[in-house]
């Protein structure tokens, strides 16, 4: 399993009527903790985009327990449980700074070459990476 911890601050702007996070935002929240979850194989959705390999967002799924509030410290912990094939499903827990889980989530990506425009197994230097840090 490959597991990493990413910590935000809610910004007023992010934040309804009621002073809750707007439930869209989370969709941000979560693409923040993959974002730092790929920098910790060692490379960056930029790169990988440079390399040839988009990842787009093909389901998204998320399961709200208690509101996030303006100016609330958010715990972004990303977990990948299995190895990716064609998709890779990144998983979520969404925690406040008093430890209280605030939603759980999962968004699963394709990889998809960037030249033929159709899905693809994730590169070799991809694999090595996720491999290497993977722990079952």
């Amino acid at each position: 399993m490959i597991k990493t911890e990413t910590t935000l601050r809610v910004r007023y702007a992010e934040t309804d009527q009621m002073g809750y996070v707007y439930y869209g935002n989370y969709a941000q929240y979560y693409e923040v903790g993959r974002v730092e979850a790929m920098r910790s194989l060692g490379f960056s959705y930029k790169e990988m985009e440079e390399r040839g390999i988009l990842m787009p967002v093909i389901n998204l799924n998320v399961n709200y327990k208690k509101p996030a509030l303006y100016d609330d410290e958010v715990k972004i912990v990303t977990m990948v449980k299995t190895l990716p094939n064609v998709r890779i499903t990144f998983e979520y827990e969404c925690y406040n700074q008093l430890d209280e889980l605030l939603n759980t989530g999962s968004v699963t990506l394709v990889f998809i070459d960037k030249l033929k425009n159709k899905l693809t197994m994730p590169p070799d230097w991809f694999m090595n990476a996720f491999v290497s840090k993977f722990n079952p």
